[in-house]
C-alpha cells in the first residue's frame, strides 16, 4: 500500500469486574511437540516431507497468556456473558434504536463520559473485500485449518448480510484485508507482515501489532487513500493465537465487522458485539441489521452524519418493517 493511505486503528479491550482485569479468552494454545512416534526399529521415523513443520513449543510467556485469557473467558462464561444466541425476547430493539445505534457506531470514533467525537464521514468498502488468513509460525496446521474454516464461513455470512462482494482468498497478491493469527512468540513475523502490508505504518503503531499490551485481545486497522479516506481499500486484523475457540471466533466477528466500517462501540447497543459489556461474543441480529444499513446502496462512503441521518432512518424502518 502506498504512503498515501490513511488508516484508522481499533483495538478490542475489555473491562473485567473481578481480580482479573481486562479480557476475554484463551485456554491452551497449541502444544507444538511432535506426537510420540511408534518405534519399530532403532532408526527414528522420518517426518514426511509434504507435511508442514511442527511449531516450536510455546514459550513461558505464551503459556502464561493462554492461562490468563482462559481464566478470563471462564469467568465471563460463568457470569452468563459471551452469549452466542444473537439475542432473544429479553433484548428488544426497534427502528429508532437501530437508527441511533448505527449513527454512534458508524460515525463516531469513541465514547466516554457521555462525550462522542465524530469523524464526520461514513467509511466503508466500495470495492470487493478479499480476506486472507495469515498465520504466525507458532500456529499449528490443525489450528490453521480451523481458523480458515471459521473465516470462510464468516465471509460468506457477511456477503449475504450486506450484499457486498466479501470473500476469502489464499493469494497474497489478491488479498486486501489480512487477518493475522499470531501469538507472543510470533512478534518478529507480525512486524514483518504488517510492515509489508502497511509500509507507511509508524514504528509506534507497528509495535502495537507486534507486541500488543495484554489488555488488547485483537485489533484492526482499515482505511483508504488520503484523497478519499472513507472508501476503504486495505485492512489488517490481529487475532491472538493464545485465545481458545470462542474467543478467536469472537475476535474474528468483531474485528472484521469493525474493519468493514462499524468502527465504534456504544454502551447503548443491545444485543450487539459493539458494546464493551461482553454480553455477546458473536454477531447478533441487530449487528446484522447495522451491516445491512452500512452497505445499503442509498448511502455512500464519505457522507456526514447529518446527510445520512434521514436516509438511515428510512432504511432502519424498512428493515424493521415499521411504519415511519
Amino acid at each position: 500500500m502506498s504512503k498515501t493511505h490513511r488508516i484508522w486503528q481499533r483495538a478490542r479491550k475489555r473491562r473485567m469486574v473481578p481480580v482479573l482485569v481486562g479480557a476475554l479468552t484463551g485456554t491452551a494454545l497449541l502444544m507444538g511437540c511432535d506426537p510420540l512416534a511408534q518405534r519399530t526399529s532403532l532408526v527414528p521415523p522420518t517426518r514426511p516431507a509434504n507435511l508442514a513443520p511442527q511449531p516450536k513449543p510455546p514459550s513461558v510467556e505464551s503459556q502464561r497468556l493462554a492461562r490468563y485469557y482462559g481464566a478470563l473467558q471462564q469467568d465471563l462464561l460463568t457470569r452468563g456473558l459471551l452469549r452466542t444466541d444473537g439475542g432473544g425476547p429479553e433484548t428488544p430493539y426497534d427502528a429508532d434504536d437501530l437508527r441511533r445505534n448505527f449513527e454512534q457506531i458508524a460515525f463516531y470514533d469513541e465514547y466516554g463520559s457521555g462525550n462522542l467525537r465524530t469523524s464526520g464521514a461514513l467509511g466503508r468498502w466500495d470495492g470487493p473485500v478479499r480476506l486472507r488468513a495469515d498465520f504466525g509460525p507458532s500456529v499449528s496446521a490443525e489450528q490453521q485449518q480451523k481458523d480458515r474454516s471459521t473465516l470462510e464461513a464468516y465471509a460468506a455470512r457477511l456477503a449475504r448480510i450486506t450484499g457486498h462482494p466479501i470473500s476469502t482468498t489464499t493469494s497474497r497478491a489478491r488479498a486486501n484485508f489480512n487477518v493475522i493469527f499470531a501469538g507472543a512468540d510470533d512478534s518478529a513475523y507480525v512486524a514483518g507482515r504488517v510492515r509489508e502490508i502497511l509500509p507507511s505504518i509508524s514504528d509506534a503503531d507497528l509495535q502495537v501489532f507486534s507486541n500488543p499490551p495484554q489488555s488488547y485481545y485483537c485489533l484492526v486497522r482499515a482505511g483508504g487513500l488520503q484523497a478519499d479516506p472513507s472508501s476503504y481499500m486495505r485492512g489488517v486484523a490481529l487475532i491472538r493465537a493464545e485465545h481458545p475457540d470462542l474467543a478467536r471466533r469472537s475476535c474474528i466477528h468483531e474485528e472484521i465487522a469493525q474493519g468493514l466500517g462499524l468502527r465504534n462501540d456504544s454502551p447503548h447497543a443491545r444485543p450487539s458485539i459493539f458494546n464493551d459489556d461482553d454480553e455477546f461474543a458473536l454477531l447478533t441480529s441487530q449487528d446484522e441489521k447495522l451491516l445491512q444499513i452500512l452497505y445499503d446502496p442509498r448511502l455512500r462512503s464519505g457522507m456526514s452524519a447529518e446527510e445520512a441521518r434521514p436516509i438511515v432512518q428510512t432504511i432502519a424502518y424498512d428493515i424493521m418493517g415499521e411504519p415511519q
